[in-house]
């Protein structure tokens, strides 16, 4: 999907909100003034002056207000406080994956690397990439579904039932994440290919020694160009994004689970969901315990505490 952005003043934005009236939808992005799709694009005007248009139609729609301003990132001249980084990296065209649901008793993993073309990230800023732990659930639903369409990713989901036989094989939590760290990346290098990232960037759960050591007997997709960070989110918008989208399919999973339960779960791994466990093995009884939980967590044993004493 195209996409063309312009930079423009207040009054013009009223004055395309005008225009686009009879194309305006209810529901608002976070920072924005309007929102309309129209039969060539859809088009998204914030409070910053910026105007995004998206689809098919866009430069033509684009252009009937005025010419595109540059992406290209401003080049800043200053050091990368992470040592082990190139300089200018947050400017780079990047590969970045994360993963959401590893610390959570309900719900599956979801892991996604996304690739972050430099000239795209101002418009990602734009649009409120940033690190999904300062994000709500909302912001991060309604970024996940602008995002989605204009990046490459690959999104991949580890449901509770196949975690749990995996677990139980003798594979550990950190293995597991580097066999599907590995796949998300190596499907979207796939998908960009000739292109080549200027990097990959892999939010850190294990030390690169330690990662490669997991995919010891496994295809590695690539080894020139990876770097390993903690805090990754806030070091390259790549990463940002692969978490927020990671977040987003974390989600929609996670509401699910609690359609099947038939109550709201909870998120976490504390004394609430040991609650909410033990109120499900009361509901559906224990074996439906491994479709929703990952039974290896301390939670299953509180919880079957809790329902002995509860309901029994």
């Amino acid at each position: 999907m195209g996409n063309v952005v312009l930079k423009k003043e207040m009054n013009e934005i009223y004055e395309m909100k005008n225009h686009y009236q009879s194309y305006t939808l209810d529901k608002l992005p976070p920072g924005s003034v309007f929102t309309a799709k129209t039969p060539a694009c859809s088009i998204t005007a914030y409070k910053s002056g910026k105007v995004l248009f998206q689809g098919s139609g866009c430069e033509v729609e684009a252009a009937k207000w005025g010419e595109p301003i540059s992406s290209a990132p401003p080049v800043k001249k200053k050091i990368s406080t992470n040592t082990h980084l190139p300089d200018q990296f947050e400017a780079l065209s990047v590969v970045g994956s994360d993963e959401v649901g590893t610390g959570d008793f309900f719900g599956p993993i979801t892991v996604v690397a996304a690739y972050v073309r430099k000239e795209q990230i101002p418009l990602l800023k734009e649009l409120g990439v940033k690190d999904s732990k300062n994000l709500k659930d909302e912001q991060i639903i309604s970024i996940a579904k602008q995002i989605k369409n204009i990046i490459p990713y690959s999104l991949l989901t580890l449901h509770n039932e196949k975690y749990n036989k995996l677990q139980k094989s003798g594979m550990s939590q950190g293995k597991i994440k580097a066999l599907l760290h590995n796949q998300a990346i190596g499907h979207v290098l796939g998908k960009i290919a000739p292109e080549q990232p200027d990097a990959i960037l892999i939010d850190q759960f294990a030390k690169k020694d330690v990662y490669y050591q997991y995919l010891k007997n496994e295809k590695v997709i690539q080894r020139n160009n990876v770097f390993f960070s903690t805090k990754a989110e806030g070091i390259h918008l790549a990463v940002a994004a692969a978490s927020i989208l990671a977040r987003y399919a974390f989600v929609q999973h996670f509401d699910h689970l609690s359609k099947e339960a038939g109550f709201t779960l909870t998120k976490g791994a504390g004394p609430k969901v040991d609650e909410a466990a033990a109120r499900l093995i009361h509901e559906k009884g224990k074996d439906a315990l491994p479709a929703f939980v990952k039974l290896h967590f301390a939670n299953t044993e509180k919880a079957m505490k809790i329902h002995k004493k509860k309901y029994s």
